[in-house]
């Protein structure tokens, strides 16, 4: 072969080896840049992961006095241990501060509300069969404050699909009964729209489908007496001297002054 062929071969050899060392080192540098990134962004993940949001023990601490401050964190410690959902306990706290309230109406509300989602617990457990997750002891607890008695807790547990939440049905039911409906009347409509496999939009829709009379709280169907509906709807009854009912006895009409006798239907003086 001759020496020209030969020398213009190792140039072709020479270009493709110097091109294929260009690439290789913008690979290199390429790869570096993500690796770089990569280990960058991993720091800041963890940096952020060190630094958590304020705690609200801490918090509660802040804006309770100390006394009032450490039962109110015992009784959500308690409630965690038993499986409460003790974060409810501490927006409850934290929300009552923030609106003012006395640190001792503060504390009563949480012991009372840890309350309420003991009888809400039993009571989902008894009607499902199974523990009941935390938002729903929360709602639990949340219907039983608004009157909803605890056996409604317990019979819209056992009605309901087994796999549905009852988190917002619960909500629900507390909720129509701000509206006027008595706690059996709430807990047969949610029931119903379960059974019927009504989503949670259509339930929570239930509240505004009441006509005007039961949402200002004077709803009476026909076939509710007065025992079932609660007292607190009756019509108060008239105490004392009908309004029709003159002065009493030994006490004249007009306080004691004397009458202009055939002068109160005296005509007008003709001009």
């Amino acid at each position: 072969m001759p020496a020209r062929t030969l020398a213009r071969g190792d140039q072709f050899y020479c270009g493709v080896a110097n091109h294929s060392l260009v690439e290789m080192t913008y690979m290199n540098h390429v790869r570096t840049f993500a690796l770089l990134f990569l280990a960058t962004a991993l720091v800041a993940q963890a940096a952020s992961a060190q630094t958590p949001a304020k705690d609200p023990s801490a918090r509660l601490r802040e804006v309770l006095p100390a006394d009032v401050a450490q039962r109110v964190l015992a009784r959500i410690a308690d409630a965690r241990a038993h499986q409460l959902p003790a974060e409810a306990l501490e927006n409850r706290a934290l929300k009552f501060a923030a609106k003012g309230v006395a640190p001792s109406a503060i504390e009563r509300s949480v012991d009372e509300q840890a309350l309420r989602m003991v009888s809400a617990r039993s009571a989902l457990s008894s009607g499902r069969g199974s523990p009941p997750a935390g938002d729903e002891i929360e709602a639990g607890a949340e219907a039983i404050r608004k009157g909803v008695d605890a056996s409604s807790v317990a019979l819209l547990a056992k009605g309901a699909p087994r796999e549905r939440s009852l988190a917002v049905p619960l909500f629900v039911i507390g909720t129509l009964t701000d509206r006027g409906l008595t706690s059996t009347q709430a807990l047969q409509r949610v029931l119903a729209s379960l059974q019927a496999r009504a989503s949670d939009a259509d339930i929570e829709s239930l509240a505004g489908e009441l006509p005007p009379q039961a949402i200002a709280g004077q709803s009476n169907p026909p076939a509710e007496t007065g025992r079932d509906f609660g007292q607190s709807h009756k019509k108060p009854a008239r105490t004392g001297r009908p309004a029709t009912a003159g002065p009493p006895a030994g006490v004249p009409g007009n306080g004691g002054v004397k009458s202009n006798r055939g002068q109160s239907n005296r005509p007008p003086k003709k001009n």
